[in-house]
């Protein structure tokens, strides 16, 4: 009888030293799992592959660090935001839900630029984006291959050695006026050594040449925006537009489409 209650209290605190191990065991699980740091992400209009492999980084070095401060340091040293095509981007933590969230934005490509050395002979392509920054001609390539960019970008044609930043920044702003659904009929942009613009474009598949001059682009674009509208509407295409002189618009046409 004896040995039966022993037999009995044994199994009895067997159990209960399983019960508590089983309990330790939960909650070390449970502690590790809070731990966890949840990741949310919006890439914007970026390429998501780029994109996606820059988030990957940053979540790497944070798990390390745990310094959001370090990691912006990081992207600023590394130039890592230039590295990825990224225009603006934004990286929030919050220590009591224990959540980051990573925001990125990529600037629309505008034109192809061919861009000559100094010595005037060996020349690259870039691209010029709609903050008036040149990338690699790769960014093309990532978003057409995960069609986020479905038309063709018109090419500009500039002298050698012409190419700084004030250029950049002028062809950038006339460019971006247009809007997109006009940019779509741009063929090609040709500034030439005296400094005029010249506009190609294609209006119903037909070319038309537009003459800006040397000054006063973002007003001259503005009204030649108006002109393509009002023709479109009268179903003419204006072959020649010559706008050099802003206060005198002369308009040639071709036939009926």
């Amino acid at each position: 009888m004896l040995f039966k209650k022993r037999q009995t209290f044994l199994a009895s605190l067997l159990f209960l030293l399983t019960l508590f191990s089983s309990g330790s065991a939960v909650s070390a699980l449970g502690n590790k799992a809070k731990e966890e740091i949840r990741y949310k992400t919006s890439f914007g209009s970026c390429p998501s592959r780029v994109a996606g492999t820059l988030t990957l980084q940053l979540i790497k070095n944070f798990e390390k660090s745990k310094s959001l401060r370090g990691l912006k340091q990081k992207i600023i040293k590394e130039k890592l935001i230039d590295k990825h095509f990224i225009g603006d981007y934004k990286i929030q933590y919050n220590p009591l839900k224990k959540e980051m969230k990573f925001s990125y934005d990529c600037p629309s490509p505008l034109m192809k630029v061919q861009i000559y050395k100094e010595n005037g002979l060996d020349s690259y392509e870039a691209i010029l984006v709609d903050n008036g920054r040149l990338f690699d001609p790769t960014y093309e390539v990532l978003l057409r291959g995960e069609k986020k960019l479905d038309y063709p970008l018109p090419f500009f044609a500039i002298p050698v050695g012409e190419m700084d930043e004030e250029i950049q920044r002028q062809v950038t702003s006339i460019v971006k006026q247009m809007g997109l659904n006009f940019r779509k009929k741009i063929s090609e942009v040709i500034l030439n050594k005296e400094g005029e613009l010249t506009i190609i474009l294609s209006v119903k598949g037909q070319p038309s040449s537009v003459f800006l001059g040397q000054k006063e682009w973002d007003e001259k674009v503005d009204k030649l925006m108006k002109i393509i509208g009002y023709m479109e509407q009268k179903h003419k295409i204006p072959a020649i537009i010559n706008l050099t002189n802003s206060k005198k618009v002369v308009v040639k046409f071709t036939d009926r489409f």
